[in-house]
């Protein structure tokens, strides 16, 4: 066996263990460790290593985070919340809501950035419900792990692939193959949550989680940032369809010749 692939099963088991005796581990210490390991050992050199990191992918998921963490540390995240959450009065329903919210926003947000942004609420929503903290944060896991495989943009994996696959249409290409089985995975994972959670889903009258926005400057750069990103993912998206059509049209009596 080679010590790339020894350096790599260690670093999952110790992403799963995350302990050595007494020391806890992070998982960029370890995933570190790992590539100063196969660096020091000649498995790759410097300069491969360096032109193997993806800048696109790494400034978008840096801009997501600074985005996700404005959203939190002003409030407005738990502001936004009360609007999905607020009517939500069974924990059948909040289940559902969790998933496909979450799930929605992973694929548009990516999912890193969602699942950080939404633990605090999920802690939130199960403290002042009395319900399974475990519960409310598998369903977010569930969430934006499913919800993220239907776009291009819900996951770094997705995302290289998107930019390495050399694909012309990525939105359409993700969407019309896994829109469908997403949505069917994210009510198994409901029926799921259901079966191994049965006597939490009995709870019913939740209280919506009022809070209050704490530095609105923050909070307006925050919603500008979301609004911004949004759009110029729907712009994007726009501009793909918009290619389509040009490229196939819908009156066949007039084909364009390709090149």
């Amino acid at each position: 066996m080679s010590i790339s692939i020894i350096t790599l099963a260690i670093v999952f088991l110790l992403i799963a263990i995350r302990q050595i005796g007494s020391a806890r581990l992070k998982i960029w210490q370890i995933m570190l460790g790992g590539a100063v390991i196969v660096i020091l050992t000649g498995e790759i050199t410097p300069f491969a290593a360096f032109h193997a990191i993806n800048f696109d992918v790494t400034f978008f998921l840096f801009g997501m985070f600074i985005i996700g963490q404005a959203t939190e540390d002003s409030g407005y995240l738990t502001h936004i919340c009360n609007k999905f959450f607020g009517k939500v009065r069974s924990v059948d329903q909040l289940i559902l809501v969790i998933l496909f919210i979450m799930g929605i926003g992973s694929a548009v947000l990516m999912n890193d950035t969602i699942a950080i942004i939404g633990t605090p609420v999920m802690i939130l929503l199960a403290k002042r419900n009395n319900i399974s903290t475990k519960l409310l944060l598998l369903c977010l896991a569930f969430a934006v792990t499913i919800g993220s495989a239907m776009s291009p943009i819900g996951n770094p994996q997705n995302l290289l692939i998107a930019m390495g696959g050399k694909m012309e249409n990525p939105f359409i290409t993700f969407s019309k193959y896994l829109f469908v089985p997403t949505v069917i995975n994210l009510f198994l994972a409901y029926f799921l949550l259901k079966l191994f959670y049965k006597k939490e889903f009995s709870t019913t009258n939740l209280q919506p989680n009022i809070e209050h926005i704490k530095h609105v400057r923050l909070s307006k750069v925050a919603r500008m940032s979301l609004v911004l990103v949004s759009c110029l993912i729907l712009a994007k998206v726009a501009l793909v369809f918009v290619n389509f059509f040009m490229i196939f049209p819908r009156n066949n009596r007039h084909p364009v010749k390709l090149p």
